[in-house]
């Protein structure tokens, strides 16, 4: 397995688990074989940092296998690991659907959470303290997401989303409730050219007086986006000042969609 590469832009026993439920015993073997966190620990943290920084979004070249991306996007037709549906259209969200997990979270979704908020901590502090803003994220995402269960924010927001023909996701931002980790990412679960094709990963962000700059993310099977979830600090003249950021996806011409969306705070 090569190194994952940064650039720019049942009734059978269930081990406990510290994030917020326990494995569900049917991927545990998926995460032993894949060793996600030696793998997230292998990333350049620095330039993903860098790229944050610069524009709000760092893209992860390789984060998951095809056999991965495969396993998750195969769940969708299952019923017994998710709490919820949403059909965009019904909520003026544009066009597609996407469920969210329940507790206990599958293996690779419950690592990828706790790992990948272990790294973005320190960035999602230090725009805290850039921006004047008191509330600092602890280390672990178990720590945090106690924080969450005790404002009332208990339901958990990892996801998959599907899109067909003609669908698309209108620009938002993922906020739940009183606590919110300024960063997530989006796994791209479909290798576009060949399941898929439109669809790109649109990011917008909106300066002080200025008119929107779009970035439209290059996304292949397997990569992985990392960005602001509604605001990030950018330096200016007079020190840092917020820029708001919002996400979506453009209309897809043709096939079908698959992506994972971690966030890493829970819902009301």
């Amino acid at each position: 397995m090569g190194k994952s590469q940064v650039s720019g832009c049942a009734a059978q026993a269930r081990p406990a688990y510290k994030d917020g439920g326990s494995v569900s015993a049917n991927f545990e073997n998926d995460l032993q074989a894949h060793g996600l966190p030696g793998r997230i620990g292998t990333l350049d943290w620095q330039q993903i940092s860098t790229d944050l920084d610069a524009h709000g979004c760092a893209l992860i070249e390789g984060l998951m296998t095809r056999h991965d991306c495969g396993t998750l996007a195969g769940l969708y037709s299952r019923q017994d690991v998710f709490r919820s549906r949403v059909l965009m259209s019904r909520h003026g969200f544009g066009r597609g659907e996407y469920k969210y997990f329940s507790y206990p979270l599958p293996a690779m979704v419950a690592s990828l959470r706790t790992s990948l908020y272990r790294r973005l901590a320190s960035i999602a502090n230090r725009w805290n303290s850039a921006l004047g803003i008191a509330r600092h994220y602890p280390a672990s995402h178990a720590e945090f997401i106690t924080r969450c269960h005790e404002a009332g924010q208990v339901h958990p927001t990892p996801l998959l989303l599907q899109y067909g023909v003609g669908d698309y996701n209108c620009l938002h931002q993922d906020l739940y409730g009183e606590h919110v980790f300024p960063l997530q990412i989006a796994i791209l679960l479909s290798e576009p050219g060949r399941d898929f094709t439109g669809g790109e990963f649109v990011l917008t962000e909106q300066r002080p007086r200025m008119q929107s700059r779009a970035h439209v993310v290059p996304l292949k099977q397997g990569d992985a986006v990392a960005f602001a979830v509604c605001h990030r600090p950018v330096q200016g003249t007079r020190g840092a000042y917020r820029v708001t950021m919002r996400h979506g996806v453009s209309r897809l011409l043709s096939g079908k969609r698959h992506t994972l969306g971690i966030i890493f705070h829970d819902a009301t």
